[in-house]
């Protein structure tokens, strides 16, 4: 059994077969793998890892299968996927993900490869457990799946806290003790026993507060953009594959980008943080519906007019259009009054999440600080923008302007 000391749960004790996975090269991968990727670039203290995240779920899991009863060969199958939940994560995390999956079919938590062969697959089949068990509830397959993968999972539990703690703002604050603690199991659902409304709400509440201040803002938004625009520029390069990049870690990407002569320029901007700058930052109701569901061959084709607009190659100008405002948590199961309800049909405050969720949306026409007003009115023509609420960068930091101002 070992004993690790955590920032966020002060010791973890890991025994069975994570213990034996925690050295593994696919686990021991993820300590260079940054867990809020870009954020750094505002938060300069978010740099833990995926690695002590892994940590933190694979202790949380195992508080909630001592709450649920749950013991024997299931309890360690969950264990085990709690601890390998992110072994499909690329470079920066979620940062590139979109990128790897447009080349490779595969989002994150697709790690059937990962996990059935090398060290993983050996480890597991020498505690008889079934990889491919694994590898389904790491994905959110069958019934325990939705403790490792759904609305009331300890992966989302543990990441709330932690990015908090490691940014430094409150928001992420949830009593993931309490949380795990009420789980329990109804007809096969995944619910938060009797009188936990509020505690739902909490979970949802930290999730919304978050995204804005943390996970969207504006900054990390940005260099993130950049970061994927780098990925497809290297993908471009005969050397490089989409499934390498899968397996990189951060060091092994910034330094393919440094030495790559056609991702040398996003490198060094990335290396100095001299980020692009807003030209566009457009509410949801001035973006037509056809832009909203865009394909990545359309957006690069606004890029490019964009940018032949004003006279730029098409590198310097980036379109980044977000999903559209979703939320997950509200599907969270609670019980009330003995019936099994949807956290969305139980809670006034959900309605109200979801709007200033809308409220909240942006999308963003990056480029360089010196051409954000021409790139900001090109932008606004070529992409059909309703100009009443768009906001424009200004080339002073700081200074925000309607494109009406600056005719």
């Amino acid at each position: 059994m070992l004993a690790i000391k955590d920032s966020v749960h002060d010791h973890i004790e890991v025994g069975g077969v994570a213990e034996a996975l925690i050295d593994t090269p696919a686990v021991q991968r993820l300590r260079r793998v940054t867990q809020l990727g870009t954020v750094k670039y505002v938060y300069p203290s978010a740099n833990h890892t995926r690695f002590e995240h892994s940590l933190g779920v694979y202790h949380l899991a195992t508080r909630a299968l001592d709450n649920l009863g749950v013991e024997g060969v299931a309890a360690e199958r969950i264990r085990a996927a709690a601890l390998l939940h992110d072994v499909g994560h690329g470079p920066f995390s979620h940062n590139v993900e979109s990128v790897v999956h447009r080349h490779t079919g595969k989002y994150h938590d697709d790690v059937d490869d990962l996990v059935t062969s090398g060290e993983v697959g050996r480890v597991l089949d020498e505690h008889d457990i079934d990889p491919q068990a694994v590898a389904g509830l790491v994905r959110g397959d069958g019934r325990y799946g939705q403790l490792v993968s759904g609305e009331l999972d300890v992966d989302r539990m543990d990441y709330l806290v932690r990015d908090a703690h490691h940014t430094g703002v409150p928001y992420g604050t949830i009593d993931h003790e309490r949380l795990v603690r009420e789980l329990a199991f109804v007809d096969g659902e995944l619910v938060l026993r009797e009188g936990n409304v509020q505690t739902a709400e909490s979970l949802l509440l930290a999730r919304a507060l978050m995204n804005p201040t943390v996970y969207a803002h504006p900054v990390a938004r940005i260099s993130k953009a950049m970061l994927r625009r780098a990925a497809e520029c290297l993908l471009e390069t005969p050397d490089i594959s989409a499934a390498d990049l899968r397996r990189m870690d951060d060091y092994d990407f910034v330094s393919a980008l440094r030495a790559t002569p056609a991702t040398s320029a996003y490198a060094e901007r990335l290396d100095a943080r001299r980020l692009f700058k807003r030209a566009v930052w457009a509410e949801h109701g001035d973006v037509p519906t056809s832009l909203l569901d865009a394909a990545h061959d359309e957006l690069r084709a606004l890029e490019r007019a964009i940018a032949d607009r004003v006279g730029l190659d098409a590198s310097a100008v980036i379109v980044d259009v977000p999903s559209s405002p979703s939320m997950t948590e509200s599907t969270s199961r609670v019980v009330v009054n003995g019936d099994i309800r949807e956290l969305g049909k139980a809670s006034p405050l959900v309605s109200a999440l979801r709007t200033a969720q809308k409220q909240q949306w942006r999308l963003g026409v990056y480029c360089p600080r010196a051409e954000t007003e021409q790139v900001g009115r090109a932008a606004v023509d070529v992409l059909g923008l309703d100009i009443e609420g768009t906001l424009v960068s200004d080339v002073r930091a700081g200074l925000n302007a309607t494109l009406d101002e600056f005719r």
